[in-house]
């Protein structure tokens, strides 16, 4: 056969297989927009590697595998590629609000210092437990005797307090401010 009859035998071949291949890309990068570009890269890998493919043998599979070679070295390049690069103006005003967020944090924390301060010490001793040491509930219901649906209430009711009591504290120092 001589390299005009190769060709079009080749062109033949990939024009009949072309919506499969572009289907089996399309699964292996389900979702992503990318897959057209990635088949168009198969088939220019399949054009140029055509020498290599031996008629007689199964055309689909050889393309399958070229496809699927170039499936992996897409996700290769985005998770390479994958790294955000963002404008040192962008930068700044993320910076920025960093330091206001941690700002807010510490204030609130502190409003949370207050507030447990104000609370019996039987509740802070039940908060700390189970917030500060993190241990399980049915630990200090043996510990105290009582029943654990009968903390988890207790729990949600000095929490709901926690939090009014911070959003006083915090509503005051704005006031301040």
């Amino acid at each position: 056969m001589n390299p005009d009859e190769k060709d079009s035998r080749m062109v033949a071949l990939l024009t009949e297989h072309q919506l499969p291949l572009r289907h089996y890309v399309q699964s292996l990068l389900p979702g992503d927009s990318s897959a057209p570009d990635v088949t168009q890269l198969a088939n220019t890998t399949l054009w140029k590697k055509r020498e290599e493919f031996e008629p007689g043998t199964n055309f689909k599979a050889w393309a399958f595998a070229i496809a699927r070679y170039e499936v992996l070295n897409y996700r290769k390049r985005q998770a390479r590629d994958s790294r955000l690069v963002f404008s040192s103006d962008l930068e700044e005003v993320f910076a920025e609000e960093l330091i206001e967020a941690n700002d807010n944090l510490e204030i609130r924390q502190s409003a949370l210092r207050a507030c447990l301060e104000k609370l019996k010490p039987t509740d802070r001793d039940l908060i700390l437990h189970r917030y500060y040491e993190r241990l399980p509930l049915n630990l200090y219901a043996k510990k105290t005797g009582r029943s654990v649906g009968g903390i988890k209430v207790t729990l949600h009711r000095i929490r709901n307090l926690l939090q009014g009591c911070i959003e006083a504290n915090l509503r005051d120092e704005g006031a301040d401010a």
